[in-house]
């Protein structure tokens, strides 16, 4: 299992088009946008009563549940700040921070703030700082590009400076605004599925100067949260898309070419909260609020809906965090954190247990180089070894919970609470 996590893993790192270092935490879920990294000198247990290998923490200036993201000796975090003057958060869009911490000690390096966008939200069900800083930045080495639930997306330099930034309208985004912007080549993806279903496009920015490049109309998508995933079939790049809105659509899985917009192909399905996973020669998806899930082979075209599917479950509870394929196996932690390990190929399912401590189901899990995965927060963690038995390799606890998903980045992992950043490391 250990050679077969390891090859799959080499193999997904290949699809990543953002020119850093193997080790770099460069967007939401890792160098593959896929959970995986090739990392095998990860820490196993930490924090608890002594703080055991965190190497250090640094106040979190601002709230939310954006994750980090790490691109060489900086660590990269968005949040949200009311003025303390601030009695009424509802009827105030927050400030918005862009925050660059020292991988070697944590120093605040800069805190750069963003012009917010036109939205002012009043819907707060959605986390620390209100949603406003739930999207996950992404880097290209020379910029970071982030987007804040004002309905605004911009790009900062390594020194902090503002390079640009463009307000997103319309912005009838149900809640608040989920979705990580994807980098594809020259230009940063932008997945905005509407609460109406003719506003719901694909936008993409010039990386340079933030023009808006294309804009791809999506009718067949239902509002969502999700990030899209970027694959490799067959040598040619996939964009996929889970946005069907609450329930199953037609067309509630799409494939577009990332570069062009071009419909590939589509299939009825359900996605809205949670990503896809691909692993096994099939993409996975489910809504994440609820519902069935399905396995989509992606070498099809047009409606693939009676040709494609390789298999389904019939239901799902919530499971807002992203699924993970390791191997031959596809990994789904939902409410009441009930872990299910199914066989990629049947949907069969191996086990199903549960991580009783843990305290956020909404984190994305990601997998390293020696089949171990994460369920890792600032608040209880669990490692679990993949494969058929379930075993539980550590339980941790940092005492900051949050949602936001965990980084690793050069051996070390690094956390985002809701008062602290962490980052926790083999001495």
């Amino acid at each position: 299992m250990r050679v077969s996590v390891s090859t799959i893993a080499i193999g997904l790192l290949i699809l990543t088009t953002v020119p850093l270092l193997a080790d770099d935490w460069p967007q939401f879920r890792g160098p593959t946008g896929l959970g995986s990294t090739t990392q095998t000198n990860l820490p196993v247990t930490w924090g608890g009563a002594d703080n055991s290998l965190v190497l250090w923490k640094s106040p979190l200036v601002g709230e939310g549940h954006a994750s980090p993201i790490v691109s060489g000796d900086r660590v990269f975090v968005c949040t949200a700040r009311w003025p303390e003057s601030v009695t009424d958060r509802k009827q105030t869009i927050p400030e918005h921070h862009v925050m660059c911490y020292s991988v070697a000690d944590g120093k605040l390096l800069w805190d750069t703030l963003v012009p917010p966008g036109p939205w002012r939200r009043e819907d707060f069900r959605s986390g620390p700082g209100g949603g406003y800083a739930a999207p996950t930045p992404a880097t290209d080495g020379k910029h970071v590009f982030v987007v804040f639930g004002s309905s605004v997306i911009a790009a900062v330099d390594y020194d902090g400076k503002l390079v640009w930034r463009q307000e997103i309208k319309p912005h009838n985004f149900d809640v608040t605004i989920g979705s990580s912007p994807v980098l594809f080549e020259n230009t940063v993806l932008m997945l905005c599925a509407m609460g109406n279903r003719n506003d719901s496009r694909l936008i993409a920015y010039n990386k340079a100067d933030g023009a808006v490049v294309r804009e791809t109309p999506l009718p067949q998508a239902g509002f969502a949260h999700s990030t899209p995933i970027k694959i490799d079939v067959g040598g040619k790049p996939q964009l996929i898309i889970a946005a069907s809105g609450g329930g199953e659509a037609d067309g509630g899985i799409q494939s577009l070419h990332p570069g062009t917009g071009e419909s590939l192909w589509s299939c009825r399905g359900s996605g809205e909260a949670a990503s896809p996973a691909y692993g096994a020669g099939i993409v996975y998806c489910d809504n994440g609020r609820g519902g069935p899930g399905i396995a989509i082979d992606p070498t099809g075209s047009g409606d693939v809906s009676k040709t494609h599917v390789k298999w389904r479950v019939n239901q799902i509870p919530e499971a807002i965090g992203s699924p993970v394929i390791v191997g031959n196996r596809v990994y789904r932690l939902h409410t009441p954190n009930i872990l299910k390990c199914w066989d990629a190929a049947t949907g069969t399912q191996v086990y199903a247990q549960r991580l009783d401590k843990l305290t956020s189901s909404w984190a994305s899990p990601f997998v390293d180089g020696e089949g171990r995965l994460y369920f890792a927060t600032a608040g209880v963690s669990y490692v679990i070894q993949s494969g058929d038995d379930f075993k539980v390799l550590a339980i941790n606890d940092l005492g900051d919970p949050n949602h936001a998903s965990a980084a690793a980045a050069n051996g070390k992992l690094f956390l985002v609470g809701t008062k602290h950043v962490f980052c926790v490391g083999n001495r």
